[in-house]
């Protein structure tokens, strides 16, 4: 038996063919773990003494032979094996095929039920802008000035819709926040949101482990939660190349053009989608994503706090564990801190838009009514 440093040694010995010489001219030296560097030819005479030999050292095609098929045996071992072996456990790989079920049955990613929806102006054959859609009468102007970046914010999307004979419209928002027309688009994007609203409403209502929830808790993590798995589903339709939301036959387009880069650094949904489009997540990925948001224990309103705080950590710990089990370590080794930073910027995010709409809404009231229940907004 030999270390594998003295094999390295009496290898490199072998093949150099060198006649060594002890410097002490004794030839008797003492070789411990400590002093075995200290004299190389009675290092070689002591390998020798304890019966290693030089005809059985493998040739470098040999070496090269064997290493490579340990290499070939792991890479078998890595694609046989199942993924509870690799780390998730049974009730995680079952916690995420529920998971993925109730997102095919409730996400709908080819818009082809978003029907008798409300379009801006441009796209009838008359350009005066209808009365509800105008600035109100009598508006103060230091109201309006307090929304006018508000809607500046919001206005910034273009659209284009496919007809169904192929015909392609287009719409443009005004180049200046200035003026009623601004308001143009905003019944469309409430038609928008409720129909994504309505599919992620239906989302958790299909999740075993929020039924399971009392009905007081279901409502306040649903009104907590929806506006971030709707921005989260969005991503997934998100084409990052051209900025475009791209939702069947209807395309929408944040842009500005006096903007440019700066827009990015300034939008925050904008520059939110970019970022976590970068990290080119997996569906399954984007619903523990959902479900992490959805099941947070401090939303206003939730009394069974404790409960939905074990979930959430339930379904963080099946992600880390998808991530680890699933991609190239050490590659992705920041993968999950990435996904709950983001988490946590998109909860930010989501306080800005609330308040953002319900000013709007005082103002101008644009909302469904399922808008107005989620967010809270009382008719006036």
């Amino acid at each position: 038996m030999t270390c594998e440093g003295c094999k390295g040694f009496f290898r490199r010995a072998m093949k150099r063919n060198a006649r060594l010489r002890c410097p002490f001219r004794k030839g008797t030296c003492e070789i411990t773990r400590k002093t075995r560097r200290q004299c190389q030819a009675c290092r070689l005479r002591k390998c020798l003494e304890s019966g290693m030999k030089k005809e059985m050292i493998m040739s470098e095609a040999a070496v090269e032979q064997r290493r490579a098929l340990i290499r070939r045996k792991r890479r078998e071992r890595g694609r046989t094996q199942p993924p509870a072996a690799r780390g998730l456990t049974e009730e995680q790989q079952a916690m995420i095929r529920e998971l993925m079920e109730a997102q095919a049955k409730t996400f709908d990613t080819t818009f082809s039920h978003f029907k008798n929806f409300r379009l801006p102006e441009v796209f009838s054959s008359s350009h005066e802008i209808p009365g509800a859609l105008k600035v109100p009468s009598g508006i103060e102007a230091a109201k309006w000035s307090l929304i006018q970046e508000d809607l500046c914010s919001l206005k910034i999307v273009s659209l284009q819709l496919q007809g169904e004979d192929g015909s392609i419209w287009n719409y443009k928002p005004p180049a200046h926040c200035q003026g009623r027309e601004i308001f143009s688009l905003l019944p469309h994007m409430a038609d928008l949101s409720t129909y994504m609203f309505k599919g992620i409403i239906d989302f958790a209502k299909v999740i075993s482990y929020f039924r399971n929830l009392p009905i007081e808790d279901q409502i306040s993590l649903l009104k907590g939660a929806t506006f971030e798995l709707c921005q989260l589903r969005f991503n997934t339709m998100f084409n990052a190349e051209t900025g475009t939301w791209e939702c069947g036959r209807l395309s929408y387009c944040l842009e500005d053009p006096a903007g440019g880069f700066q827009q990015l650094l300034m939008e925050p949904v904008l520059k939110f989608h970019y970022m976590l489009k970068k990290l080119q997540l997996h569906k399954e990925e984007y619903v523990l994503m959902q479900a992490i948001s959805l099941f947070s224990p401090d939303r206003p309103g939730v009394v069974q706090h404790d409960v939905v705080d074990q979930l959430q950590e339930q379904f963080a710990i099946a992600l880390k564990t998808y991530i680890e089990c699933n991609r190239p370590q050490p590659a992705y080794r920041f993968l999950f801190l990435k996904i709950m930073a983001i988490l946590t910027e998109l909860r930010s995010i989501n306080a800005q838009h609330t308040q953002k709409l319900l000013r709007i809404q005082n103002i101008h009231p644009f909302a469904t009514p399922l808008m107005q229940e989620l967010f809270g907004i009382t008719e006036g």
